[in-house]
């Protein structure tokens, strides 16, 4: 049983019924039975005789209820009946309501595998679903991706293309420019000072 929680009236009643047989069983046998099994000894000493008694049925009672205990826990008495409990009280509860026609609802000839689907199966199948449409989600996202993948990829190739056409013609230009007699191009660059300066007003 979960720290915190309260026990069922159903383990309450159990509990107390098997105290209750535990403490019969343990004084089932009389002090006038065990008399009769060591008479002269209760005669000749009726207060250590009798105290041996009572020890003798202390002892079974403690022994019954340490084994009780035990099988309890190994076997999780306690939190079953408490689980039964609230099974049976929610199984009234419903037919209260009158909601009698559940899939899950047990009958006679209902194969409890049965039952179990029909509880566990629209379960899955909610799960099912959500996990369909997060996958669906995630295929959206993933083609909207290889688009913007796609367009970034041919914006890059283009960029590539136009600077490659912007090197060779640097390249060109470079070798015609080397190509040309600098000496001429001084001259050249004179003649055009000299002709600026004479169309100049003085």
């Amino acid at each position: 049983m979960v720290k915190g929680t309260q026990d069922s009236k159903r383990w309450a009643h159990f509990h107390s019924a098997l105290q209750l047989a535990i403490n019969r069983a343990a004084h089932k046998w009389t002090y006038e039975d065990f008399q009769e099994c060591f008479a002269l000894w209760c005669k000749e000493e009726p207060h250590g005789a009798e105290g041996i008694f009572n020890a003798i049925s202390r002892h079974m009672e403690d022994q019954i209820h340490a084994s009780c205990e035990a099988l309890f826990k190994d076997f999780n008495v306690r939190e079953n009946i408490n689980t039964l409990h609230s099974v049976v009280t929610d199984a009234r509860a419903r037919k209260q309501r009158g909601d009698i026609h559940r899939k899950d609802l047990w009958k006679e000839n209902l194969d409890p595998r049965a039952a179990v689907r029909a509880r566990s199966v629209p379960l899955l199948q909610a799960e099912t679903d959500r996990l369909r449409a997060t996958l669906k989600k995630l295929e959206e996202e993933n083609v909207s991706l290889y688009e913007q993948t796609q367009k970034n990829t041919d914006r890059e190739r283009e960029a590539t293309e136009q600077i490659q056409e912007l090197l060779v013609l640097v390249d060109d230009v470079y070798s015609k420019w080397n190509k040309v007699p600098h000496d001429e191009i001084g001259l050249w660059s004179l003649q055009a000072a000299e002709n600026l300066a004479a169309t100049q007003p003085p």
